[in-house]
């Protein structure tokens, strides 16, 4: 790995202290964390595997619900397909039958052909991780972001276009509308440096919100 040291590419989060520290600072920042964060209790660590099968998860998960993702994930893994051999031997007769969709098992396929160096990605700020990660097939914005909070563990990174996020974000700040992308990441601005903390917390407050009022 090159020469940047973990200090000059902000905190690692690699512990459930990390995210208490975290939580602590947004709720001394802004009293409306404060609040989420008496009806969430402790946020979960939530860190992913590292690598290509972090990456691969995360395709999995696009667009689709939490529990069709990790019946997903299950079969997948059922079927070794966890490893960059396994789902190129698998090819689309095998990933199919796993539950992937057609296009993801394109960009399941394009990722396991790919050379990327996800050692090396931990040497990178986190914009050009994300930059390396986008340059993927398959990998957009949101799936570079997730990669790089919760696999790469850093500790101020946001997906503003997650709607989960902008739906607890209209509700806890009490905003007209759900915002959008941009402006929900205008607003994040203000959790720096732990907006991947602030995300947790975001979707912690969701998952409140969908079984009170029983949200999709």
């Amino acid at each position: 790995m090159g020469g940047r040291a973990v200090s000059d590419l902000g905190r690692i989060i690699q512990t459930d202290a990390d995210v208490a520290e975290g939580a602590a600072w947004l709720a001394q920042k802004d009293a409306r964390f404060a609040q989420a964060l008496e009806q969430t209790g402790p946020l979960p660590l939530r860190l992913k595997p590292d690598g290509f099968r972090g990456l691969l998860e995360i395709i999995v998960s696009q667009q689709v619900s939490v529990a069709s993702a990790n019946a997903i994930r299950a079969r997948m893994q059922a079927a070794g397909l966890t490893t960059q051999a396994a789902v190129l031997d698998a090819g689309e007769e095998g990933l199919r039958h796993a539950g992937l969709s057609r296009p993801k098992i394109r960009y399941a396929l394009i990722l396991a052909t790919s050379d990327l160096d996800y050692a090396s990605l931990h040497d990178l700020d986190d914009s050009d991780a994300m930059a390396r990660l986008t340059a993927i097939t398959g990998i957009g914005p949101w799936s570079a972001q997730i990669y790089v909070m919760f696999c790469m563990g850093r500790a101020d990174v946001f997906p503003p276009g997650d709607l989960a996020l902008q739906v607890a974000a209209q509700n806890l700040f009490d905003l007209p509308a759900r915002p959008g992308a941009q402006e929900l990441a205008e607003l994040a601005q203000a959790w720096t440096p732990w907006r991947s903390v602030a995300a947790r917390a975001l979707f912690a407050y969701y998952h409140i919100l969908k079984n009170r009022e029983g949200l999709g």
